[in-house]
């Protein structure tokens, strides 16, 4: 099994070009099944059947798996499976007849704009690190990226004369997101004079640096977002996503189309743009029940 399951991860890293963190879940996806088949001494791929899945199932949803981890291993072990039979790895897919169990999408939390205004305006500028965050924090915002997509940022990505970055999403695919007024001037001033200072002995394109001239990890910039969101007295949930989830809604509830929206997003389907609908929905019920007379 370790070596089949070594060809599917490098088949969905070439031929799918899937992003490292996506293959890393399907990674550890693979891992509790191969443990738990090691468990039930299963020692050929051809001896899975599909009672042994719906066990493995059942194994999961005891330890307290969500209905989402649940349908996304469902997921991992079937593309899995399929590969297998399809490269004559494994006579039979035994998942065929396995379901996906169904699951309510939680709509994500969303920032007043308010809010918003507060947590950009947290940091110190007159400090080297304050004015990196304060310009993070601003492109975020400005442009719905992934925390992933911030952190990889080159120089050379970001036009300032065009306005507009260029970002890379899942799959190394690229798109074109445009910048205004306000983010274009504080980025000129970091790259011009914040980030040389950041920047020291080290040699690096990345755009964002830590105070040692390094590139930032995904792990410093969800901190700085939390730590600033305290200081700025939000008490939802914020992450580098409750941005991205705020730059979406905040421009569908102005009446942006959401054909635009999802290509600034990067969504490859529109149907996970449409998510952001339904927050705009429940933002017009709640500005209904809170001002008509008979709500």
């Amino acid at each position: 099994m370790d070596e089949i399951i070594e060809e599917y991860l490098k088949f969905i890293q070439l031929e799918k070009g899937l992003s490292e963190n996506t293959i890393g879940a399907y990674r550890r996806d693979l891992k509790k099944y191969q443990d738990y088949l090691e468990e039930e001494k299963i020692s050929h791929i051809d001896f899975i059947d599909r009672q042994t899945i719906q066990v493995c199932l059942g194994d999961l949803h005891d330890k307290g798996a969500s209905a989402k981890s649940i349908a996304r291993f469902i997921s991992t072990i079937r593309s899995f499976h399929q590969f297998a039979l399809r490269e004559k790895y494994a006579a039979k897919d035994p998942t065929v007849l396995i379901e996906t169990p169904k699951y309510e999408r939680r709509l994500p939390d969303v920032l007043e704009v308010d809010e918003v205004i507060r947590l950009l305006e947290t940091p110190d500028m007159s400090k080297n690190n304050g004015y990196r965050d304060r310009a993070m924090l601003e492109l975020l915002y400005a442009t719905g990226m992934r925390v992933t997509e911030l952190i990889n940022l080159k120089v050379e990505d970001v036009n300032l004369i065009m306005g507009f970055v260029r970002v890379f999403g899942k799959g190394n695919k690229e798109r074109i997101v445009p910048l205004g007024e306000t983010i274009i001037d504080i980025l000129e001033t970091y790259i011009e004079t914040v980030r040389p200072q950041l920047l020291k002995k080290t040699v690096t394109d990345n755009l964002f640096l830590n105070m040692h001239g390094k590139p930032l990890s995904r792990q410093a910039i969800w901190k700085m977002i939390k730590q600033n969101g305290v200081k700025a007295e939000i008490f939802k949930t914020l992450t580098p996503h409750t941005l991205r989830h705020s730059f979406a809604t905040h421009l569908l509830e102005n009446g942006a189309d959401l054909r635009a929206v999802q290509e600034m997003l990067g969504h490859a389907d529109i149907s996970t743009t449409q998510l952001y609908t339904h927050v705009s929905k429940s933002q017009i019920r709640k500005i209904y029940n809170q001002f008509h007379p008979r709500a």
